[in-house]
């Protein structure tokens, strides 16, 4: 049998999915076709029903609940990992409804976290994750929202962080941040979705008792990161939620659900949320 699977080129992701795509697990007679893409990229593929397995942000799939389901493994959430807001200098928080931000996709968890800080900002681009930073240095944007491993270099180009949206969230919330899930087609046999949920749990374990293993695969999708960010990068974002998302990560999950109805920034989910 033979799946598509889509995730990005961040180290989380290369370092989740290694040993599944490579083979250093036994996936059990299922072959993986691979389309890495950005998150951003990665959403609206969902938003066709384009791939049988894929990474994509929580917010996003409030939009497939119909055609897609959640697994328990492969998700990103966790403490002090949230997207930051940042700019080239301070603002007073009373003037940043009304500025230009750069976003990394519409219907990104990242951009639902800022609509529920600024419910009123309403001059966003959308634009890729690694070209917000540039927007706001050329001056096009006055805001960024970054994600992945530039919250672990925006300083070093002079820019100074305006909010920690994952901060806000926990201390609003009291539970970890759920940024990006990895989601199966419902069409798929209970069987065949339980088996990649077992596989990519499978492979995160594999990557957690060798973790040098992933190193080459990681480095070539990281685009010149220094070692330590990729290390950093892997920490932050790979974690036992990865592994499985436990009753706090599904509470977390539903949190972000019900709070994104109530605020009606997302449609109501008619199907059962989880595998």
């Amino acid at each position: 049998m033979e799946l598509s699977i889509g995730y990005s080129s961040c180290p989380n992701d290369t370092f989740i999915f290694d040993a599944l795509i490579h083979r250093k697990i036994d996936t059990k007679g299922i072959d993986f076709k691979l389309h890495m893409a950005d998150v951003k990229e990665l959403n609206e593929l969902a938003f066709n029903s384009y791939l049988d397995i894929t990474k994509l942000s929580f917010h996003a799939y409030a939009y497939v609940n119909e055609a897609y389901v959640l697994l328990n493994s492969g998700s990103a959430l966790g403490n002090n990992c949230g997207p930051l807001l940042i700019a080239k200098k301070q603002f007073a928080p009373s003037v940043i409804n009304s500025m230009k931000v750069a976003i990394p996709g519409k219907f990104t968890t990242a951009n639902f976290l800022l609509s529920l800080a600024f419910p009123h900002m309403n001059q966003k681009a959308a634009m890729l994750f690694d070209e917000i930073e540039g927007s706001v240095l050329n001056g096009k944007s006055d805001l960024g929202l970054i994600i992945h491993e530039n919250r672990f270099t925006y300083q070093e180009k002079g820019l100074v962080k305006i909010m920690d949206l994952g901060e806000f969230w926990e201390k609003k919330y009291k539970l970890p941040i759920p940024l990006g899930g990895i989601a199966i087609k419902r069409s798929l046999e209970a069987e065949t979705k339980n088996l990649v949920n077992q596989l990519i749990a499978e492979s995160i374990a594999f990557a957690f008792k060798n973790p040098s293993s992933s190193n080459e695969y990681v480095k070539q999708h990281a685009q010149e990161m220094d070692l330590n960010v990729m290390q950093q990068h892997i920490k932050l974002y790979v974690n036992h939620y990865s592994e499985d998302l436990g009753f706090k990560g599904k509470a977390a999950i539903n949190t972000l659900f019900k709070v994104a109805q109530e605020k009606k920034i997302v449609p109501s989910l008619n199907n059962p949320i989880f595998l």
